[in-house]
């Protein structure tokens, strides 16, 4: 199976930028997104003509235009699941997952910190919570995980690491101890371990030509967890393909 994660930055603009003949020739089988920004009944409108091949699944947020997370898939999972069952952390639409029978397939947008970073106190919590989360669902079966996690786990994952260290949200010690833990309870940045020196990113600000400079920062992951990781096969960021200020991540599964 090819899976395949992007943070669209709003599908009813995506699907105005090619996204349906993209995706229908890209040869994915499964594709999570984030940041859908839309209603669960908008997002299946947005995405009608992507035709029966494709099951649509969405988590919207009570929150009109705002968040949003969606998994669309050739196969049809078994069971679809929304949110991580926490209180006060699922009016969001943050999380998506899907069972398809051997393995877990959650799809996630990590709540940003906002300017000034007046979410952090949240986004510490939300880590806490989704890796117990996470660390459930791989106690059960093969478990990966793809999305916009908003964070750049090391150096090499932002063009300026020190300009941003603890001001900017993503790049602050919370944010980078909190992927530390998830990877720590038994979980694989897949694209990392395959490229363990390689410099790439997946998301560049839309301001001073940013993409054009490749001043970005690396967002976006698959995460596998232990039994999952040798099934994974390459891993790709796809900084070529436009239509949002990120791009997307593959992974082939076996």
């Amino acid at each position: 199976m090819k899976l395949a994660s992007w943070n669209v930055n709003g599908v009813r603009a995506v699907v105005k930028k090619d996204f349906v003949d993209w995706l229908n020739n890209s040869g994915f089988d499964v594709i999570g997104l984030q940041e859908t920004k839309a209603q669960d009944d908008q997002v299946r409108e947005a995405l009608f003509d992507l035709g029966a091949d494709w099951h649509v699944h969405t988590s919207s947020a009570v929150k009109k235009g705002y968040s949003g997370t969606a998994i669309l898939s050739k196969k049809a999972p078994l069971s679809v699941t929304h949110g991580i069952g926490v209180e006060g952390m699922d009016d969001e639409g943050r999380v998506t997952a899907a069972d398809f029978g051997d393995f877990h397939f959650v799809t996630v947008y990590t709540p940003n910190s906002s300017s000034g970073l007046k979410r952090l106190p949240f986004r510490k919590e939300w880590d806490v919570a989704f890796r117990k989360y996470l660390a459930d669902l791989a106690g059960e079966k093969p478990t990966l995980c793809c999305g916009d996690l908003n964070v750049a786990h090391q150096e090499i994952d932002l063009a300026r690491p020190k300009a941003n260290y603890n001001k900017t949200p993503g790049y602050t010690q919370d944010e980078i101890d909190g992927m530390t833990h998830l990877l720590e309870a038994g979980f694989t940045d897949v694209w990392r371990a395959q490229n363990p020196d390689r410099v790439q990113y997946s998301w560049w600000s839309y301001r001073g030509g940013a993409r054009e400079k490749n001043v970005g920062w690396r967002l976006d992951y698959f995460l596998a967890s232990t039994e999952a990781l040798n099934r994974c096969g390459p891993c790709e960021i796809h900084s070529d393909v436009l239509g949002s200020d990120h791009c997307p991540v593959s992974v082939e599964f076996n």
